[in-house]
């Protein structure tokens, strides 16, 4: 990209993850070079994934309560979304969500389709999103999932009919981005019928 230069770096922080203000001169369509400044905030990419059971027309979510949805909207912090987790490492995502669905939700998948990728906040984060769906069944429940204590994670498990999910979007109930395309997914491709 020919419309970009000067490009420099200042670390702010790299306490849980890295954020970082670029300074850069960029061309806009009128042919003006302008300095530019914006905050940059890298964790690294992440994988997620929707479960879902056809026979008994349900999928799998979780609930967890999320600081920056709190210290946005006090009463909004407890999250219900996807499974979903940072990719480590050198992991690829369909390992991520492998590992992330045994640890949070407690079922063990051997494959799972991805679907999209997608930059959930692009004008502030790095942070690229594989979304998956797999089919589960009572005979891939290994352990009551939950998260782990490692991590300071403390996830419900949440088995709802489908159709109640929709609904729940609808009513607000539901704001994850991840979430919503994924159900979004799986009604334009009637995964469940």
């Amino acid at each position: 990209m020919n419309k970009i230069k000067n490009i420099t770096k200042t670390i702010l922080s790299e306490e849980w993850a890295t954020l970082t203000r670029i300074d850069y001169d960029f061309q806009f369509e009128d042919g003006a070079w302008k300095s530019v400044s914006r905050e940059c905030y890298n964790r690294g990419n992440g994988a997620a994934i929707l479960l879902y059971n056809v026979e008994k027309g349900t999928v799998i979510l979780t609930k967890q309560f999320r600081m920056p949805i709190y210290e946005n909207t006090e009463d909004e912090g407890m999250s219900i979304e996807v499974c979903a987790g940072s990719i480590e490492h050198n992991d690829d995502p369909l390992e991520t969500v492998i590992r992330e669905t045994e640890e949070e939700v407690g079922y063990k998948i051997k494959d799972a389709k991805q679907v999209y990728k997608a930059y959930t906040s692009p004008g502030a984060l790095t942070e690229k999103m594989f979304l998956y769906v797999a089919e589960y069944s009572e005979a891939t429940k290994i352990s009551e999932g939950g998260g782990l204590e490692s991590e300071n994670e403390e996830i419900e498990v949440l088995e709802l009919p489908f159709t109640k999910v929709v609904e729940m979007i609808a009513s607000e109930e539901i704001k994850d981005a991840k979430t919503i395309m994924l159900v979004q997914y799986a009604q334009i491709h009637k995964l469940l019928g």
